[in-house]
């Protein structure tokens, strides 16, 4: 087993008295396989601009200078994050969205599983 130890002890992250970090569970639950690069790039962006309740006002013109794209660029990335139920925009509002909802949906079931298959699902992440 690796021993993990801290590489700079003067640099130890804190979490930021704004936020929070990055929610594990977008990779955990394999949320980020549903991202393409710019649709990361995206969420990185939203997640470190939004307030406390994941609200951001930034513009399309604005977000595409920052994370070096075109604007039409941002919006086929913002309509990944939207297809992958990462985020939800009404413009000019974008809200990064909480994973608690989108794990249930995507572990919503239509008909009864055996045991079995339960354990599957929940060895999987319900994928």
């Amino acid at each position: 087993m690796v021993t993990k130890y801290p590489l700079n002890t003067q640099r130890l992250r804190k979490v930021p008295s704004q936020f929070s970090w990055v929610d594990q569970r977008l990779v955990r639950e394999h949320r980020i396989s549903d991202c393409t690069v710019a649709g990361a790039a995206l969420y990185l962006f939203l997640i470190t601009v939004a307030d406390a309740q994941g609200l951001s006002y930034f513009g399309d013109v604005s977000i595409a200078r920052y994370l070096g794209m075109q604007a039409a660029d941002v919006a086929v990335a913002r309509d990944n994050l939207i297809s992958a139920d990462l985020i939800a925009y009404k413009k000019p509002l974008y809200q990064v969205l909480s994973l608690d909802v989108t794990v249930q949906k995507r572990c919503a079931i239509s008909s009864p599983l055996s045991l079995g298959q339960i354990m599957k699902k929940a060895m999987e992440g319900c994928r």
